[in-house]
């Protein structure tokens, strides 16, 4: 049998609106619900689900200590953790929802751009957590409710402290080019990764495809995902992380790792991390219970203090040393570019790199 692939362009016809029973009354489209509780009747439907399958770009150790941590909140209830690079995340609901299978409760990407697509097919299902309305900011919800940004994404540069000294180590994307730099670089793929997905797309807004493409002749080793960069510049593989998962090094650092981030010049890619209920979940009532926990202030804290990422809940307190998002230099996110671009970015960086 002939495997299906979709793009992000086949995605967008396959526009289907689909109903799934719940204990809530749906709101018409444009008409956002009421903040909803925890409850113990939601609680009890959940159960009787018994299972929550969660997609998710999250790295996996994260991705299964929520799980885990959710299931000893609420016995009975069994979180199925689908992890990958955000980009397959949206090509596989794609395909099951092309093969009109309905297997994912609650999904959460490194691209928001993939918001923009489901909503507007109509697959998402409007629900807003009380905590939601109460502590973030609106800029991080659907004004709609059919998603809430989960986590705050940063993609700097870093590099190995054994392997470069700091009076030595680039402070901007345009340092890269220096020839020293050659055979010394990591960098990861827009095509798997939605983190990176928004850094690619940000760097060719800002500096153009001819940065790239002097990037190219650098030399660069090229992975999947923004987890990998990290850890290759942790083991010395190479010296240099062009960009990648921030709060990985943070996390490696703090183990005592030689690492350090370099926040570049130029400013540092930035990516919101949103999470939706499926209208189609198959297990409705425990998806919303683990949409709800998860933006919580409990789960916010730990994506705070354990998975060393920013979070939108404002209770959250971060660790001393860290620094603040507000205190970072950012590029600006642009979700709607993305969507239009996003196929474009791919096919071009895989022959400027040719990967």
């Amino acid at each position: 049998m002939r495997k299906i692939t979709l793009s992000r362009r086949d995605v967008l016809k396959g526009s289907t609106a689909l109903v799934a029973g719940a204990v809530f009354a749906e709101p018409a489209r444009g008409a956002a619900p009421p903040p909803e509780v925890i409850t113990p009747a939601l609680i009890e439907a959940a159960k009787k689900e018994g299972k929550c399958a969660f997609y998710t770009a999250m790295d996996l150790a994260f991705a299964e200590r929520l799980g885990k941590m959710f299931e000893i909140k609420f016995p009975g209830i069994a979180v199925r953790v689908e992890r990958s690079g955000a980009e397959r995340v949206f090509t596989r609901i794609g395909q099951e929802y092309s093969s009109n299978i309905r297997a994912v409760d609650v999904v959460n990407t490194a691209d928001a751009a993939h918001m923009i697509v489901w909503k507007r097919n109509g697959w998402l299902a409007p629900y807003l957590p009380q905590e939601v309305a109460q502590h973030f900011d609106k800029a991080y919800y659907d004004p709609d409710a059919f998603h809430v940004t989960t986590r705050i994404l940063v993609s700097p540069i870093a590099y190995n402290t054994k392997l470069v000294k700091a009076e030595d180590a680039p402070k901007s994307f345009a340092d890269l080019l220096d020839p020293k730099w050659s055979g010394k670089m990591v960098k990861a793929h827009p095509a798997y990764s939605g983190t990176i997905m928004n850094s690619t797309f940000q760097i060719v807004r800002d500096l153009g495809w001819s940065y790239l493409e002097k990037l190219a002749k650098q030399n660069v080793m090229q992975l999947q995902s923004a987890t990998d960069t990290p850890k290759r510049v942790a083991l010395g593989e190479r010296a240099v992380m062009v960009d990648g998962a921030g709060y990985l090094v943070i996390r490696n650092k703090e183990a005592g790792q030689p690492v350090e981030i370099v926040y570049p010049m130029e400013g540092t890619p930035l990516a919101s991390g949103p999470s939706a209920v499926f209208k189609a979940a198959p297990n409705p009532n425990a998806a919303r219970l683990f949409q709800n926990w998860m933006h919580g202030h409990e789960a916010q804290q730990v994506l705070v203090d354990w998975a060393r990422q920013y979070s939108p809940h404002k209770q959250t307190v971060e660790k001393p040393g860290v620094r603040k998002l507000s205190d970072i230099k950012l590029m600006k996110e642009d979700p709607e570019g993305i969507e239009k671009t996003g196929e474009d970015i791919k096919k071009r960086y895989a022959q400027i790199f040719k990967v």
